[in-house]
């Protein structure tokens, strides 16, 4: 049985949010979809330093919504260079895993 793209979503925040808290990232708000006509994702930075990452998963694959929460958690969390890319490799590997455990 497929899921509806609302759980995998909420699955998918849980497990980012697990992960970037194991590593000691800030974890932003996740929400859908983005208050921005047009924009595929969104991240908004709060005045008390917070970030929101709203992605559009309505007629998406899901790799793609995927992608741009973990592409929030690397923005949210101001990661550039060789330090984005471990913590974006090291968060699909979280979801892979995530993902293959509930299977």
């Amino acid at each position: 049985m497929e899921q509806s793209s609302s759980v995998l979503f909420a699955d998918t925040v849980r497990t980012l949010a697990t992960a970037a808290r194991g590593r000691g990232l800030v974890v932003p708000g996740f929400r859908s979809p983005p208050r921005v006509p047009g924009a595929e994702r969104t991240v908004r930075h709060g005045p008390d330093g917070s970030a929101t990452v709203a992605v559009v998963v309505k007629g998406r694959p899901p790799q793609a919504v995927v992608a741009d929460l973990i592409e929030g958690v690397i923005i949210a969390n101001a990661l550039t260079g060789a330090e984005a890319t471990r913590v974006r490799t090291w968060l699909w590997e979280a979801v892979v895993q995530a993902q293959v455990m509930a299977a």
